[in-house]
């Protein structure tokens, strides 16, 4: 009835319907309130997962941010590395060269070592058959000096 009368409803009949009029509306009304308290919490379930997605966005770039940063880097690096590279294929060429020159002159004066030893291997060989001919003659004839004598002995014998 407190009501009734802060709300300036008179009382009796009328009030009765009021009363149950308002109660209905009361009813309603909590109804209403939980419909609203249901769609607060889902709302703060989205909104909850809007900012968790929001969280995850920016993590996102900042991880985006820094693998462009790392790429960056790497791509520097790898420009640095491949110049080192051509320098040292460069340095690399030019050893290559250079020893391949060496080589060369190398083989062309152990050709020229290899043609004067084959010179003087023939030439040795032609001594060593000129000398085993000498000695050979030698021989001979020391064999036929030896060979005179001992007949001029034999001869002096017989004559004496």
């Amino acid at each position: 009835m407190i009501i009734l009368k802060t709300h300036r409803l008179a009382s009796g009949t009328v009030a009765n319907i009021s009363i149950s009029q308002l109660q209905q509306k009361l009813e309603v009304i909590g109804e209403l309130r939980e419909e609203v308290d249901m769609i607060r919490a889902e709302t703060l379930g989205w909104k909850d997962g809007m900012d968790s997605l929001a969280a995850k966005k920016e993590t996102a770039r900042a991880q985006l941010s820094s693998t462009a940063n790392q790429l960056q880097v790497m791509k520097g690096k790898s420009s640095v590395q491949a110049r080192k590279i051509e320098e040292l294929e460069a340095r690399l060429a030019s050893k290559l060269a250079k020893a391949k020159s060496d080589a060369e002159k190398a083989k062309a004066n152990a050709d020229a070592f290899m043609v004067v030893y084959q010179a003087d291997a023939e030439s040795a060989q032609v001594q060593a058959k000129e000398s085993a001919e000498t000695a050979e003659a030698r021989a001979h004839w020391v064999a036929e000096l030896v060979k005179y004598r001992s007949r001029r002995e034999t001869l002096k014998e017989i004559h004496s």
